[in-house]
């Protein structure tokens, strides 16, 4: 069985943010989190673990990089707080 798709929502929302920052700064997931749940934690807070599947699969498809610590993470095996940005052109 495949796994569904990340949410077209939560998909569009972390690539247009990634977008507006470029591809030198980073973003935590929460701010796409905020963008679509609101600012009260209760609208927010339950979007976070959707939010980090929809960029491990982004992150697969090389269209977002995961930052741990300021270095880029394998999406299949990272752990704590991390952060999304574009992939360099480096």
């Amino acid at each position: 069985m495949t796994e569904p798709s990340p949410n077209p929502t939560i998909r569009e929302t972390l690539l247009a943010l990634a977008a507006s920052r470029g591809t030198d700064k980073t973003f935590c997931p929460s701010d796409a989190a905020r963008l679509i749940g609101g600012p009260h934690p209760d609208g927010w807070g339950p979007l976070m673990q959707p939010i980090r599947k929809a960029a491990v699969a982004l992150a697969l498809d090389s269209q977002l990089i995961i930052y741990r610590k300021g270095r880029p993470v394998d999406p299949l095996d990272f752990k704590g707080v991390y952060r999304l940005g574009l992939p360099r052109l480096d």
